[in-house]
């Protein structure tokens, strides 16, 4: 995870690389409220950042994670039935050792296979259960070497094994060897007469989501979905790949499918909750207001699901956007309390604040943001317009001058300072 500055503005959804895309959700734009100053502030413009990265979203590799830890290797078919006997090329019996991979005493298993590789190097029987046992030991490293011998040893045998080549992928895959693993995944994908594997065919679609193949993976996942329609996984990512396509439309269809599918995958959650607010900026109406409610509706999913600070601020926001400001402080005001508290959590609670002329809340909490947050120019600009309300016109001024020394292209906040300074005296 990390963390930006605050930012108001549209939703828009960025990756910092493929490899991290978890991130902390910052404030959409508030709507604007009446204001009044002696001096006659203004409910300060909200000058739109680089779009910040949007929250909680599942990093490939966390995916991959999940995905990989809930579905097993074909541990059964881990060797040919000729293991009970000698080894096709003449080497050591494996029979031991693979009675022991079936029984799931892999530390056993790989002890055995060990000792037979050992003494027969070309036993590719041998190296092979012994990768198998490795992998479910979470010896990933071990477990790549081993598959990898057992393979190469098959091929020149004559003899390759899709149980070798399908374990090899899954263990490059749970490595984030992604190159590596995509030519395996392809071959097991496509192999004639075999039945459609969805979890390989999501493995498929990751590895080449994860190497900047996105149209590929998008028919992996399509194939993968069409093998189990309710693998919430590879729906989460078609969900994904529309968001990031600007195509708003399938990309919640999916995303409901997901959810659906796995209501407890809080991935899911947070980007139909961006994805309804993106969809809402852009209608009017009665038709944004039951996209701002839907986006309320998966919130409160998502923190049921994951009850943590960036969630409670996704849920805010869609709060705030369908005007339900009170239940949206409530929400904030748990974590804002806590000495960890985020500066985009205080900083969206001040704003909360400010909106409902709760003035020394307001102050209170931005003034808390600027610790956290020190170098975003909106909190100073919200701070100084609080403190203009509350005619404290040398702080106010002090909080422009800050925001204009971070923004200094800010018409608005020299405006702010010039009208503020002749009261600050």
């Amino acid at each position: 995870m990390f963390e930006s500055t605050v930012s108001i503005g549209e939703p828009f959804m960025t990756h910092k690389t493929l490899q991290l895309l978890a991130a902390c959700a910052f404030a959409f734009l508030l709507c604007c409220a009446p204001s009044f100053a002696q001096s006659g502030a203004t409910r300060p413009r909200r000058v739109t950042s680089p779009p910040p990265a949007e929250g909680d979203l599942p990093s490939a590799e966390e995916t991959a994670q999940s995905e990989t830890s809930s579905t097993e290797p074909n541990r059964a078919d881990a060797a040919n039935n000729n293991t009970n006997s000698t080894n096709a090329t003449g080497g050591t019996s494996t029979a031991n050792a693979y009675a022991l991979l079936e029984r799931k005493q892999y530390e056993a298993a790989l002890k055995e296979a060990t000792s037979i590789a050992a003494s027969d190097p070309d036993n590719f029987e041998a190296w092979k259960i012994k990768g198998f046992a490795e992998f479910n030991l979470n010896k990933l490293a071990d477990a790549a070497l081993s598959l990898e011998r057992a393979l190469r040893l098959q091929r020149a045998a004559g003899k390759e094994d899709a149980n070798t080549v399908d374990a090899l992928a899954q263990v490059f895959v749970r490595a984030e060897k992604f190159e590596e693993a995509l030519p395996l995944l392809v071959a097991a994908t496509s192999r004639a007469g075999a039945k459609a594997d969805g979890t390989m065919f999501f493995y498929r679609g990751l590895a080449e989501y994860r190497t900047g193949k996105k149209a590929e993976a998008e028919k992996s996942f399509a194939a993968s979905v069409k093998a189990n329609p309710k693998n919430a996984f590879a729906l989460f990512y078609l969900g994904r790949i529309a968001y990031e396509a600007e195509q708003l439309d399938p990309a919640i269809s999916w995303l409901n499918r997901a959810t659906l599918a796995d209501g407890r995958l809080a991935e899911a959650w947070t980007l139909l909750t961006y994805s309804y607010l993106r969809r809402a900026s852009g209608l009017e109406g009665a038709r944004a207001q039951g996209d701002y409610l839907n986006a309320v509706r998966a919130g409160e999913n998502l923190f049921r699901v994951k009850p943590d600070e960036s969630a409670s601020v996704l849920y805010a926001q869609a709060l705030i956007r369908a005007g339900q400001l009170a239940r949206a402080a409530s929400i904030l005001e748990r974590f804002a309390a806590r000495d960890a508290a985020q500066g985009s959590t205080l900083f969206l609670l001040g704003s909360i604040y400010s909106q409902t002329k709760n003035y020394p809340k307001a102050a209170l909490a931005l003034e808390q943001a600027t610790i956290k947050t020190p170098d975003d120019a909106n909190i100073y600009r919200e701070l100084g317009y609080v403190y203009e309300v509350l005619k404290q016109y040398k702080k106010a001024l002090a909080a422009y001058e800050k925001g204009s020394e971070l923004a200094p292209d800010d018409a608005t906040l020299k405006e702010s300072i010039e009208r503020v300074r002749p009261h600050a005296k």
